[in-house]
C-alpha cells in the first residue's frame, strides 16, 4: 500500500510563494501611496503652512485681489484690486497691520512690482483697464504719486515707437533699472518685451503661436540670478526660458502643467524652487529650480491645495522670510504662507 506523502513541505513552499506575493504587491502599493502623497504635497513634502493672522483685518480687501508685491526691503506688502468705488491699491506691513491705500490713475490693476535701488524704491503697475488710464505699464512712488507712463494711455497697441501695449500684464524691474514686460493679458500682443533703463528696446520675443518662442497669453515674468527669463506661457500650457541678454530661447517645461496652465512664476530667496500658480484647480505647484546651463524638464517638490473657488491669480515671494503672498480673485483677499522650516 503506497504511503500519502507528506503534506508539510508543499504547505511551506505555498507559503513562501504567498508572502513573496504580498511583498511586491505591497512594494507597489507603497509606491503608488508615495506617489499620491508628493503629488499632494502631503507628509515629509509639505513645505509651507498657512499664517492665519494676516492680515490682521482682512474686511481691507474691498474688490477682486489681482496682484500682490512684497518690498522685502521696507517690510511692505502691496495689494492691486479692482471694483468700483475701491481703492486699486492696498499697503499693509508685513505683519498684517493695513497702512494705507491710493487710487489716482490706476483703473484695472493686473500685476504689481516694487523695485528698490541704492537711492529709492518704487511701484511699477500694468494696467489693462479700457478707459484713459489703460494698456499701460506705470510707475508710482510708494506714497502713490505718478511717476513715469509708458505705453499710449487708453490707446492699445503694438508699436515700439511710441511704446505701445495691449493688456500688459506683468513686469519684473531688475536693480539696475532693466525691465521684462509680457504683454499681452488676452490683446492683440502674445510678446516679451526687455527695456533698458530709458525703457528703449533691447530685445522683444515671441508672437501668438504654439512654437518654440511663441505664446498664448504670456501672464507672468520672472528673472532668476543666472541670467535666465521664465516666462508663464498661460494658455499653452508650459514656461518658456529665454537668456535675459540675447533673448534667445533656451527650453521650455511642460510636463506639469496638463491639469491647468500657470498664471504665476516667482523664485524662492534661496533659487531652488520656483513658485507656480494654478488658477482652475485653485492649487500652487513648488517646482525644483534647473542647475545653471540646464533646463531639462520641470519636477513638483510640492504643492499647497486651496480651498475650492479660491482662484489664485499671482503672487510674490518676500525674499528675506521666504513667505509667500496669494493674490486670489475669486476669494477676494491676499492670503500668506511661511515656511515650515
Amino acid at each position: 500500500m503506497r504511503r500519502k506523502q507528506a503534506a508539510g513541505p508543499r504547505l511551506v513552499m505555498a507559503g513562501a510563494l504567498l508572502v513573496l506575493l504580498g511583498l511586491l504587491w505591497g512594494s507597489q502599493m507603497l509606491k503608488a501611496f508615495d506617489y499620491f502623497s508628493s503629488w499632494k504635497g502631503d507628509g515629509e513634502q509639505q513645505m509651507y503652512k498657512l499664517d492665519i493672522s494676516w492680515p490682521k483685518i482682512p474686511e481691507y480687501f474691498s474688490g477682486q485681489t489681482f496682484c500682490v508685491a512684497v518690498d522685502s526691503l521696507h517690510g511692505l506688502v502691496y495689494v492691486g484690486q479692482r471694483g468700483d468705488d475701491v481703492p486699486k491699491v492696498l499697503v499693509f506691513s508685513e505683519e498684517g497691520y493695513f497702512l494705507y491705500s491710493w487710487n489716482d490713475t490706476v483703473e484695472m490693476p493686473h500685476g504689481i512690482f516694487v523695485s528698490n535701488t541704492a537711492t529709492d524704491s518704487s511701484v511699477w503697475i500694468t494696467d489693462v483697464g479700457s478707459g484713459k488710464y489703460g494698456h499701460t505699464v506705470k510707475q508710482y512712488s510708494p506714497s502713490g504719486k505718478l511717476l513715469q507712463v509708458l505705453g499710449t494711455p487708453g490707446n492699445a497697441g503694438s508699436s515700439l515707437n511710441p511704446l505701445q501695449f495691449d493688456q500688459p500684464a506683468e513686469v519684473f524691474v531688475e536693480e539696475n533699472g532693466e525691465m521684462y514686460i509680457v504683454d499681452g493679458d488676452g490683446g492683440i500682443n502674445n510678446r516679451l518685451l526687455k527695456l533698458s533703463q530709458d525703457y528703449k528696446e533691447i530685445w522683444l520675443s515671441g508672437e501668438n503661436g504654439t512654437g518654440i518662442g511663441q505664446f498664448k497669453i504670456p501672464h507672468s515674468v520672472t528673472v532668476d540670478p543666472f541670467g535666465r527669463v521664465w516666462v508663464a506661457d498661460r494658455d499653452n500650457r508650459r514656461i518658456q526660458v529665454f537668456d535675459k541678454v540675447t533673448g534667445e530661447w533656451l527650453g521650455a517645461w511642460s510636463s506639469c502643467f496638463s491639469e491647468d496652465g500657470p498664471y504665476s512664476v516667482r523664485f524662492t530667496g534661496n533659487y531652488k524652487y520656483l513658485i507656480v500658480a494654478h488658477l482652475n484647480i485653485n492649487r500652487l505647484a513648488i517646482l525644483a529650480a534647473p542647475p545653471v546651463g540646464e533646463i531639462g524638464d520641470c519636477a513638483i517638490v510640492s504643492t499647497i491645495q486651496l480651498a475650492d473657488e479660491t482662484k489664485p491669480h499671482l503672487v510674490d515671494v518676500d525674499m528675506k522670510s521666504g513667505a509667500i503672498y496669494i493674490a486670489e480673485i475669486g476669494a477676494q483677499q491676499v492670503q500668506k504662507f511661511v515656511p515650515l522650516s
